[in-house]
């Protein structure tokens, strides 16, 4: 796709950045500074020449979202994390969100880092207009996210958290529900959070126990414990607006009996005026491996006062609108991290000299990017963070497509693609993220051992990700249940046919042969002949061998993410070649990184495959008793 020119004369954008820098906390012995730069120039290169900017601002109600838009947005959203929110990751992660008393402090700085974000109009980017927000699309909203998490990822959940609780609500209150909390949870004024899990009831919402006792005037009084609640207290924002499941009184058992209530943390007057608190206290936060400066909550609901969202009993329905954008969001939450860790290990590379080349090049010791074993790493991270961005954002493009799509067939569509690929870019983006993060680590050697480089703290925080809004065998259950046997394969084919189209460029290609080309090509067919392969295994053996086929899910999982993104990679290297002499040093990068994704990182599709299609399914993983373990 062409570049866009000029945008035509007037925006809509009022996001505005304060000036300043706030201070950076001194830093200790052997500590190196963060090293990242918003990626900016890919940034823009994957929604101009994959998703397709001009395609996004034709549809009805996008005509501001132009590609200008979208890279001015972007520029300022970069500024926002160099200069107010990354200086703040490290000092966080040493000093953390604190508990006294039922109060929560956050970190130093936290407080005027979130007033700057809030003051910026930044949590509404992408939110309607209707109750204050930008109304942009979720393609230029993406990359901010994706530049606020690489910068200070605890920070970050806080606005994710908003977004979910804005999704649901848009999508299941009442008016009057909406018209009280709406506006103040899209300016960023208060904050909102997610409230499923209980001690007793992990992953499996059926056990819940929290009760809703309907009152005269319309609202219930909620009780329970709710753990695992991320900034479910804090001091940042003047009210928190928890969205909780709880049970009525009369409700069926298991999930069907599940409605849903937003419980404000201070009670809220018709006039939208704060009054008193509420009953719910946290009675405690979480000592944590990784996002330290976030607070992880236990909250304790004694008869706190809370408004239906939607019809009793519909709760998981709606849940699973905010489920889903938090999914998405954790998702871009890996390639941010991924980001940000390779960023950190190039510099480490650049700077560290040991040893001599092994190619006689040099009888002086030479800084260690220029050794082999290092570059394959460096390699490594950066094909897989490219690949993953890539991914994700033409899934927020879809998005858009669901939403604004004038003809309801293409709305239809779309969402179908769209609800297929989050549980991949949920499931493969943050599982990438470790290894991504655990090569940085691998690139620092010893060093990266050391907490003071900074590099440790990267696989800290990214550890949480394929765990917290469902763990990857739960996104794979997804995938494998209701987005690929429930539609009998019917978006993983459409997917795998996008593919065949791109398959058809690249021997167009091959005119002009090169090695990349050539490499991509046959992996990339590779690739996609296991998945469709695989599809079809899951399809013939669900109903006689369901423990075969959801114990493939995580591999199935995998594969999909391995092939979509080398899929997204091998349009990369078609829209690079084509444009190569416009930015020949950008452009040779991301065909070098493609060919690396393709030669590398595809056949890898194989292993997946013959995982999931082993003729004993999973003989070899059930084959011992539970005595024997």
């Amino acid at each position: 796709m062409a570049l866009l020119g000029s945008p035509p004369g007037r925006t809509v954008l009022t996001i505005r950045v304060h000036a300043g820098r706030m201070a950076r906390a001194p830093h200790r012995h052997r500590e190196t500074a963060m090293t990242y730069v918003a990626p900016v120039k890919d940034m823009t290169f994957v929604l101009d020449q994959l998703v397709g900017m001009e395609n996004i601002a034709q549809l009805p109600g996008l005509g501001d979202a132009t590609a200008d838009l979208a890279r001015s947005v972007m520029e300022e959203c970069a500024r926002l994390g160099r200069e107010v929110v990354e200086p703040l990751n490290s000092s966080g992660d040493r000093n953390p969100s604190r508990w006294e008393n039922g109060a929560v402090s956050t970190p130093p700085g936290f407080k005027e880092a979130y007033r700057q974000y809030v003051d910026g109009g930044w949590q509404g980017i992408s939110h309607p207009a209707e109750y204050g927000g930008q109304g942009l699309p979720k393609v230029i909203g993406t990359p901010c996210m994706e530049m606020l998490q690489s910068t200070n990822l605890a920070f970050s959940l806080c606005p994710l958290l908003t977004d979910g609780a804005i999704e649901a609500l848009l999508t299941a209150a009442s008016d009057e529900v909406k018209d009280l909390y709406l506006s103040k949870l899209v300016s960023g004024e208060w904050a909102g959070t997610m409230n499923l899990t209980e001690p007793q009831a992990g992953s499996d919402l059926a056990l819940l126990r929290s009760r809703a006792e309907p009152l005269e005037d319309g609202t219930y009084r909620i009780s329970g414990t709710k753990i695992f609640i991320t900034w479910g207290e804090h001091d940042m924002a003047e009210n928190i607006v928890h969205l909780v499941l709880a049970r009525t009184p009369d409700a069926p058992e298991g999930i069907r009996g599940i409605s849903l209530f937003v419980v404000p943390k201070r009670l809220v007057a018709s006039d939208g005026s704060l009054g008193p608190r509420n009953r719910v206290d946290c009675v405690s936060i979480e000592h944590k491996l990784g996002i330290r400066a976030s607070a992880t909550a236990v909250l304790q609901y004694d008869g706190a006062i809370g408004h239906l969202v939607g019809e009793e009993n519909r709760g998981l329905e709606y849940m699973f609108v905010m489920m889903n954008a938090a999914r998405f969001a954790v998702g871009m939450q890996g390639v941010a991290v991924s980001e940000a860790a390779y960023q950190k290990a190039v510099a480490y590379a650049r700077e560290r000299v040991q040893s001599r080349p092994v190619d006689g090049s040099s009888k002086q010791a030479v800084a260690i990017i220029h050794h082999p074993d290092v570059r394959r790493m460096l390699m490594s991270m950066r094909a897989l963070t490219e690949g993953a961005r890539a991914l994700a954002y033409v899934t927020a493009g879809y998005s858009d497509l669901a939403h604004h799509s004038a003809d309801p067939a293409n709305r239809a569509a779309y969402r179908s693609l769209y609800e297929f690929l989050v549980p991949v870019v949920k499931g493969w983006s943050t599982e990438s993220s470790v290894d991504v993060a655990n090569l940085g680590i691998q690139v620092h050697g010893g060093m990266g051992y050391i907490e003071e480089t900074g590099a440790a703290q990267f696989l800290r925080d990214a550890r949480i990700l394929p765990i917290y809004e469902g763990t990857t065998a739960i996104q794979a259950n997804d995938l494998v249940g209701r987005k690929t046997l429930r539609d009998r394969g019917a978006a993983a084919k459409s997917l795998i046919g996008m593919i065949d189209a791109t398959l058809a460029d690249l021997e167009k290609a091959r005119d002009t042969p090169t090695p990349a080309i050539e490499s991509m090509r046959h992996n990339l067919r590779l690739g996609r002949d296991t998945l469709a392969d695989s599809v079809e295994f899951l399809l013939a053996h669900a109903d006689r061998r369901p423990n075969a086929v959801y114990g493939a899910g995580v591999p199935y999982l995998k594969l999909c993410g391995l092939v979509l993104c080398g899929w997204q990679m091998a349009r990369s290297l078609l829209a690079a070649l084509a444009n190569r002499e416009s930015d020949p040093e950008f452009h040779s990068a991301k065909i070098a990184t493609a060919h690396f994704f393709a030669t590398h990182l595809l056949p890898q599709a194989v292993g997946y495959a013959t995982a999931i299609q082993a003729p004993e399914g999973l003989g070899d993983a059930l084959a011992l008793a539970e005595s024997q373990f």
